[in-house]
């Protein structure tokens, strides 16, 4: 085992996924109890996701099952990847963490996105447009400052039980995230990109990182898919699940459920659904222990990443779960 993989901590984000024929409430509780496997396989964090009338998504209220996760465990950091800032006021954002803080302290992140809703009847019913995507570097500010006590905008309110607590705070690299964790001295989780441009996001973060009260110096989280299997006929299986919800969505602007491999190879895919689906199968780590093991050393040295996050799912939860597993002894 190489040094770059055993030095480099691994932690999880888990979105919760449904899959055919099961409801929303079995994904979150698989979700709860893949994070006590998470924590006694050595991952460093596990966190839960944000989205908002997707079929394919029960996780719509991060910090609601944020709570419900930490409670299950004992001591792996717990978090959002993340909370969609544009979505929400940011005193009740700061609340909310400053409740979790409270009950769980030294344990919390708060990874923050700026994503907008998917479609526009989501976005009407949360009552933000896409336009509200471009203050997240003005909510940033106000939410950090209601912690710090510095927020500005209402000098007579304060955040109970927010303020002077700290949370871990986390800026997912989203149009210009990369820029704005760097100007306000925060952890960047970056990926689903090509990896030359990831890594040229990473150089500019690193180079105009300004340290700040939440962190002395760039701290850098790559995110991406990682397949394990015994063979690599079984780990490319793996992928195809969500690579055909993403073909889907983009096809017809419906994320839905995740589908076993036998449902999927009985589909009769249109050309533009096959190219969909090649795309996303495309440029994922994946593979036995050793090739995986060889591509995450090269792609961690390259990056110089300080953590890997892993975003894997799979309509099969026991292969899913020996994926993880089989990641994990790659650094044990």
């Amino acid at each position: 085992m190489s040094s770059v993989l055993r030095d480099t901590p691994f932690s999880v984000l888990d979105r919760s996924r449904t899959r055919e024929g099961q409801d929303p409430a079995r994904a979150l509780r698989d979700t709860v109890a893949f994070a006590r496997r998470a924590e006694a396989l050595g991952y460093h964090r596990f966190w839960v996701s944000e989205h908002h009338s997707v079929p394919g998504v029960a996780g719509s209220a991060p910090t609601v099952l944020a709570a419900a996760v930490a409670a299950a465990t004992g001591g792996i950091r717990v978090g959002t990847g993340g909370v969609m800032l544009p979505n929400h006021r940011p005193l009740v954002v700061a609340e909310q963490f400053g409740v979790l803080e409270s009950l769980f302290p030294g344990r919390i992140d708060m990874g923050l996105g700026r994503s907008v809703g998917f479609t526009g009847g989501v976005r009407k019913a949360l009552g933000h447009g896409k336009e509200a995507a471009d203050d997240f570097g003005a909510q940033l500010t106000e939410l950090l400052g209601w912690f710090t006590g510095t927020q500005r905008e209402h000098p007579q309110v304060h955040a109970w039980p927010a303020e002077g607590l700290r949370p871990a705070p986390f800026v997912l690299a989203v149009g210009s995230g990369a820029e704005l964790a760097a100007a306000h001295g925060l952890p960047l989780v970056i990926g689903g990109r090509g990896e030359d441009a990831m890594l040229r996001s990473v150089d500019r973060y690193r180079a105009a990182f300004r340290p700040s009260d939440w962190a002395d110096s760039p701290y850098v989280v790559l995110s991406g898919t990682v397949a394990v299997a015994p063979t690599g006929e079984r780990a490319r299986g793996l992928l195809e699940s969500e690579a055909w919800a993403t073909a889907y969505s983009r096809t017809h602007g419906v994320f839905p459920p995740l589908a076993s491999r036998e449902s999927i190879g009985a589909l009769s895919m249109t050309p533009a659904e096959r190219e969909r689906f090649e795309t996303a199968m495309g440029g994922q780590l994946h593979g036995t222990p050793e090739d995986v093991a060889k591509a995450l050393e090269a792609l961690l040295t390259r990056s110089a990443a300080d953590e890997f996050l892993v975003t894997t799912s799979s309509y099969d939860r026991a292969e899913l779960l020996d994926s993880y597993r089989l990641l994990a002894e790659l650094r044990a």
